[in-house]
């Protein structure tokens, strides 16, 4: 059946240059590790398979606890780690910050360096995230940054940035929309959004 090019979807290029120095010692490593019986080709493949699966969701419903459960809400300040790790979200070894937004601060996370990002909780980061033009300009200008994702702050607001690194993440807890008081934890987790818990919008 012939493929219509016209269907209305984005058009990502071929992959078709060569292989980086990271890509080729990846394999190598892989094919060495399961040459050597450390690993098997299935375990590969269910691990991809795993960080495949992780979504904005796990983050949204740590989200949706802290804003109805005070007790979690203070435990995932003190240790964002251990609270998550109490919700089922293994996070290894890394140290995960959870920070708050209130009506006089607002946060927002970047990895200057290159893209750290917690992806146990919120899944692959965006493209805009591994961006140069984000990462340098968000700690220099983040009024601005923010404003181009539409998040116009109040003039007298603090705006904290938050630098990840290779061994601790952050995740912002965003304000709790008014009016929301009877909605269960399940209707709670879906207003909240990725760019929220980075931190570039407010909910």
């Amino acid at each position: 059946m012939p493929h219509d090019h016209a269907a209305p979807h984005p058009h990502r290029p071929d992959q078709d240059g060569p292989l980086t120095e990271a890509q080729l010692t990846e394999i190598a490593l892989r094919e060495l590790l399961i040459e050597k019986g450390v690993l098997t080709p299935a375990e590969v493949t269910a691990q991809v398979t795993q960080m495949d699966a992780r979504s904005p969701a796990n983050g949204a419903a740590v989200v949706a606890r802290a804003w109805t459960d005070p007790a979690f809400r203070a435990r995932l300040l003190a240790d964002g780690s251990e609270a998550c790790r109490e919700m089922g979200y293994d996070i290894g070894t890394l140290n995960l910050i959870a920070v708050e937004n209130t009506p006089e601060v607002h946060n927002v996370i970047v990895c200057t360096l290159c893209s750290c990002y917690p992806r146990n909780l919120l899944g692959l980061p965006p493209d805009w995230y591994k961006s140069r033009a984000y990462r340098s300009r968000t700690v220099k200008d983040p009024r601005g940054v923010l404003a181009e994702f539409g998040t116009e702050l109040p003039r007298g607001m603090t705006v904290r940035v938050h630098d990840s690194t290779a061994d601790m993440r952050y995740i912002v807890i965003p304000q709790r929309p008014a009016g929301t008081e009877t909605l269960s934890p399940e209707a709670l987790a879906a207003l909240v959004t990725r760019d929220g818990m980075i931190g570039v919008t407010r909910l």
